[in-house]
């Protein structure tokens, strides 16, 4: 069986689409072009109605491409079901938790059509459950995500995620652990811990609760504990993705300043807005001043830290003085790279329903 998994979306998505392909791999299928898929899986994505438009038109492109089954799943999957259902009879709409196994019977009855016309296929490539830990197929990449974390509880007006992800909620830390073990083992140097909301990460251990930084001690014993590589660098070293501003603790950037880059001295923080004003009808948990502290704070901690970040442009009732704001923001905190985008109206959201919505042209301009 051939098999093609196309991606969308953030680094979450990225990660769990290294898991669908290491349970295909585990299940006896290889990879192939679109064309040549018995199976396409697509990791859709719906941050922004670009997102969401990208998507569907990869599904339909799938979809003409390639004359076996197509699974759509992700966020967009679970926003808009009845909308790619409605694109073919050979497409399936399957939550993230229920690919494998829809991989599983689709391999099954693959299996069971090559023999009915004459093709012997073994069955013992699809006896056994995959195994989506399996880490070799990846060893080569300079870098690997763990997921550690999914869904949010928070509720930004202009977004959506926290829908299609549902509340937060957090990885074992013993899970984590072994993930990252067998990464280890397999040569990976770098691993990037991700989650749709990473720096709520909790665990309740006999000790108290995990956090974070906590997760992160242990997964650094854990690399010690390992042989060390013979150019004498650490056997791994450890990388955080996008982490809130409230959310990080003065343990997590302890933490980073005194490991002398095992965690890699930058951080992803989401500033969204400079103007506090904006902020609070975004729902954002901090004001403009709050933020600039603790870049500040994390700075003074680690005076290499390289700082990226996410703006939003023409939300509703952003003035130009607003925007000004955010632009001062942004020189005095600055960032080694901006990822600026639109403000994008999702369907649903307190931020669509605005009358100030503002014009397409000024957005461009911002």
């Amino acid at each position: 069986m051939r098999y093609a998994v196309v991606n969308l979306g953030c680094k979450v998505n990225r990660v769990e689409s290294d898991s669908f392909e290491r349970a295909l791999s585990a299940a006896g299928a290889v990879p192939g072009s679109l064309e040549a898929a018995d199976l396409v899986v697509v990791n859709t994505c719906a941050v922004t109605a670009e997102a969401e438009k990208k998507t569907r038109k990869t599904v339909r492109r799938a979809v003409r491409a390639s004359k076996g089954a197509v699974l759509v799943t992700g966020c967009s999957a679970v926003l808009h079901e009845d909308v790619y259902r409605a694109m073919g009879q050979r497409v399936s709409v399957v939550a993230k938790g229920q690919v494998e196994a829809e991989v599983s019977r689709i391999a099954r009855e693959l299996a069971e059509a090559s023999r009915d016309v004459g093709d012997v296929v073994s069955d013992g490539a699809f006896a056994e459950k995959p195994d989506p830990s399996r880490a070799g197929d990846f060893a080569q990449r300079a870098r690997v995500g763990v997921k550690v974390q999914d869904g949010c509880d928070n509720a930004c007006s202009y977004c959506v995620i926290h829908v299609a992800r549902g509340p937060a909620c957090s990885v074992p830390a013993d899970t984590v652990e072994a993930d990252c073990r067998r990464l280890m083992e397999a040569g990976v140097r770098e691993i990037v811990l991700t989650g749709i909301n990473l720096g709520t990460y909790r665990q309740q251990s006999e000790s108290g609760v995990l956090g974070l930084h906590d997760l992160l001690e242990r997964l650094l014993a854990l690399a010690d504990a390992l042989p060390a590589p013979e150019d004498g660098a650490p056997a791994c070293r450890f990388r955080l993705s996008s982490i809130e501003p409230g959310d990080l603790s003065d343990a997590l950037v302890a933490l980073v300043a005194r490991q002398d880059g095992r965690i890699c001295r930058h951080l992803h923080l989401p500033l969204q807005a400079g103007s506090s004003k904006v902020l609070a009808e975004m729902n954002r948990s901090y004001t403009a001043e709050e933020y600039l502290q603790v870049v500040r704070s994390a700075r003074e901690a680690v005076p290499q830290l390289s700082l990226t970040t996410d703006i939003i442009v023409g939300f509703p009732g952003e003035t130009e003085t607003d925007f000004q704001q955010t632009m001062d923001l942004a020189r005095a905190c600055r960032f080694s790279r901006i990822h600026v985008f639109p403000y994008s109206r999702r369907e649903g959201t307190p931020a669509a329903e605005r009358a100030d919505q503002v014009d397409e042209a000024v957005k461009a301009d911002r």
